[in-house]
């Protein structure tokens, strides 16, 4: 679990020493290593090192937990996502799926037209939601 003050004073060390420290420490090792090759051309990351302080600093530890302490993004979404969808009853899959196949042999016999087929097909298909 990572500190929301420690990343805030290794971004700080970094404006002095090697900036960049704060991002491995987040797990973020390629924008670390951006970091310590800017430091040999340009004051750029330690600027950088010094806005982010700041930011780590203002976030609430709500936000920050959310950022940098969460699981991968998008799993945490699939997850969210499919818990607001609403479970699926097998069974009545299952039966819904025989009455379709059902009609299906009923209409290529003849004993039902195309429209009578599709009107029942969708009926059924709205029992499943």
């Amino acid at each position: 679990m990572k500190s929301r003050k420690l990343a805030a004073g290794l971004a700080l060390l970094g404006v002095v020493t090697l900036p960049g420290i704060h991002r491995f420490y987040l797990g973020q090792s390629r924008w670390g290593l951006v970091y310590l090759l800017l430091a040999w051309k340009t004051p750029l990351s330690r600027i950088a090192s010094g806005i982010e302080a700041l930011w780590y600093l203002f976030l609430d530890d709500d936000e920050f937990e959310h950022t940098f302490n969460a699981p991968n993004s998008l799993v945490t979404v699939k997850e969210e996502r499919d818990q607001d969808q609403p479970s699926l009853d097998p069974a009545k899959v299952e039966q819904v799926a025989n009455a379709v196949r059902e009609m299906e042999n009923l209409r290529q016999e003849g004993l039902i037209t195309e429209a009578e087929f599709e009107q029942k097909r969708r009926k059924l298909l709205d029992q499943i939601n």
